[in-house]
């Protein structure tokens, strides 16, 4: 099954896709996050009402919202594919020998949905692109064994995790140890810079996380081309990891890293009038224009 947060006739409704159309559950949930909160019992009741539905709407005359708007937690994974790490010129001694970095954005200001506006601040320098699958929590998990990981994720959505990659900071700013890698994360936090969507493929649809085409297309042309199986840490060892760190809630959403191709390898970044796509196989694709400030 696959849910979806959208507007339909100036109204904010949530619903699951069926035959190309949407079945609205809005009469018995208020969202996705409450309906996610009520566990296997809430989706056993949604799937029922979904498989009863004899009306439905089509997906041609809604807009489709970011898939759960309010995320208490989003939670964004660094150098999880190798390529990415090295195609930056970096190094990873692999697995065994290190943890995942993760990183936080402000759900409140960076998340949009599908066919939402990229905005190029005016403190913008060099804006790039990152395609991710995007883990959306199904369960309250605190110190989760890797073998259990699975068991505490409701679905899959698509993230393009925009990133400034040379923040405009004050010239006269003295440097300290540490700026660089400030001015990198707070680069991650401008408002817009987390696309999500188009909606949630629950594990039902999605078997292996592991085993999907992941793409991104800038204007028409593809710049990351590959699967999610090329990632170091499983969606099941980062839930088991971020659990140790902090309590993971339904509708909590982890993006697990990004793959080669990013623009920073080659010095092209987004632009205003850019049209960028993020497509993942089994969920579907989040389109978003850019525009500046």
């Amino acid at each position: 099954m696959k849910l979806a947060t959208y507007e339909h006739n100036g109204q904010t409704r949530i619903g699951a896709l069926k035959d190309g159309s949407l079945v609205d559950l809005t009469d018995t949930f208020v969202s996705i996050k409450s309906l996610l909160e009520g566990g296997d019992d809430a989706l056993a009741k949604a799937r029922a009402a979904v498989d009863a539905a004899s009306e439905t709407i089509l997906e041609s005359d809604v807009r489709y919202l970011p898939p759960v708007p309010d995320p208490n937690k989003l939670l964004c994974l660094a150098g999880n594919y190798q390529s990415h790490v090295e195609e930056g010129g970096g190094y990873f001694p692999g697995k065994e020998k290190t943890w995942p970095r993760v990183f936080m954005k402000p759900p409140s200001t960076t998340i949009i949905g599908d066919g939402d506006k990229i905005v190029l601040p005016r403190n913008a320098q060099k804006i790039d692109w990152e395609c991710e699958l995007a883990v959306v929590i199904g369960k309250h998990a605190r110190f989760v064994g890797a073998a259990d990981g699975l068991d505490y994720v409701a679905g899959y959505t698509v993230m393009i995790d925009v990133s400034e990659r040379e923040l405009k900071v004050p010239d006269a700013r003295e440097d300290r140890d540490g700026d660089k890698w400030f001015d990198w994360l707070n680069g991650k936090w401008l408002d817009t810079f987390a696309p999500c969507g188009p909606v949630i493929a629950l594990k039902d649809e999605i078997p292996d996380p592991h085993a999907l085409a992941i793409k991104l297309r800038v204007s028409g042309d593809t710049k990351q081309d590959g699967n999610t199986g090329q990632m170091t840490y499983s969606v099941a060892e980062l839930v088991s990891w971020i659990s140790e760190l902090v309590t993971l809630e339904p509708g909590d959403i982890i993006a697990t890293g990004t793959l080669a191709g990013v623009g920073a390898t080659t010095g092209e970044f987004l632009k205003a009038g850019d049209n960028v796509e993020g497509e993942i196989e089994g969920i579907g694709v989040l389109k978003n224009p850019v525009t500046g400030e």
